[in-house]
C-alpha cells in the first residue's frame, strides 16, 4: 500500500473513530434521554395507576353514594307508605269523630225534647199536686167548718142537755 492510501485509509479510519466517537457521545446522550424517557414512563405508568387507583375508589365511593341514595330512596319510599297510612287512619279518624258529633248531636237533640217532655210532665205533675193540696186544703177547711159546727152544735146540745138535766135535778128535789 501507498503512503498515501496508508494515510488516506488512517485519516479515514480516524474520521470513522471520531463518527463512532461522535455516535457513541450521541448514544450515550440517547440513552440518558431513553433512561430519562423510561424514568418519565415509570413515573407516567406509576401516575397512571394511582389515577386508576384513585379513579376506583371515586367509583366506587360514587356507587356507595348511589346505593345510599337507593337506600334512601327506598326507606323515603317506606317511610311515604307509612305516612300514607297513617293519613289513611287519620281520615277515618275524623270520620269515626264527625259521626260521633252527629251522633251526640242527634243524641242531644234527642235528650232535649225528652227533657222538655219531662219539663212539660213535671210541670202538669206540680200543677196536678198543687190542685190536689189547694183541694184537700178546701176539704180540710170544710172538714173543720164541720166540726167547729158540730162542736156548737154539741155544745149546744150539751148546754142544753146540761140545763134540761139541772131542770129534771130541779124538778127531781122538788
Amino acid at each position: 500500500m501507498s503512503k498515501q492510501s496508508f494515510r488516506d485509509l488512517k485519516e479515514t479510519i480516524e474520521l470513522k473513530d471520531g463518527e463512532i466517537d461522535e455516535l457513541t457521545m450521541e448514544l450515550e446522550s440517547k440513552k440518558d434521554e431513553i433512561n430519562k424517557l423510561k424514568l418519565y414512563s415509570t413515573k407516567l405508568k406509576y401516575e397512571k395507576k394511582n389515577l386508576e387507583d384513585k379513579l376506583d375508589n371515586e367509583i366506587n365511593n360514587e356507587k356507595a353514594k348511589m346505593k345510599e341514595l337507593d337506600d334512601l330512596d327506598n326507606k323515603i319510599k317506606e317511610k311515604q307508605v307509612i305516612i300514607d297510612d297513617k293519613q289513611d287512619q287519620v281520615k277515618y279518624l275524623r270520620l269515626l269523630i264527625d259521626d260521633y258529633k252527629t251522633q251526640i248531636n242527634e243524641n242531644t237533640e234527642n235528650l232535649e225534647v225528652q227533657l222538655r217532655k219531662i219539663s212539660k210532665t213535671y210541670e202538669g205533675l206540680l200543677a196536678q199536686k198543687d190542685q190536689i193540696i189547694e183541694n184537700q186544703n178546701e176539704q180540710i177547711k170544710l172538714l173543720i167548718k164541720e166540726k167547729e159546727e158540730m162542736m156548737k152544735t154539741h155544745k149546744t146540745t150539751i148546754i142544753s142537755l146540761k140545763r134540761q138535766n139541772d131542770n129534771y135535778r130541779q124538778l127531781l128535789e122538788k
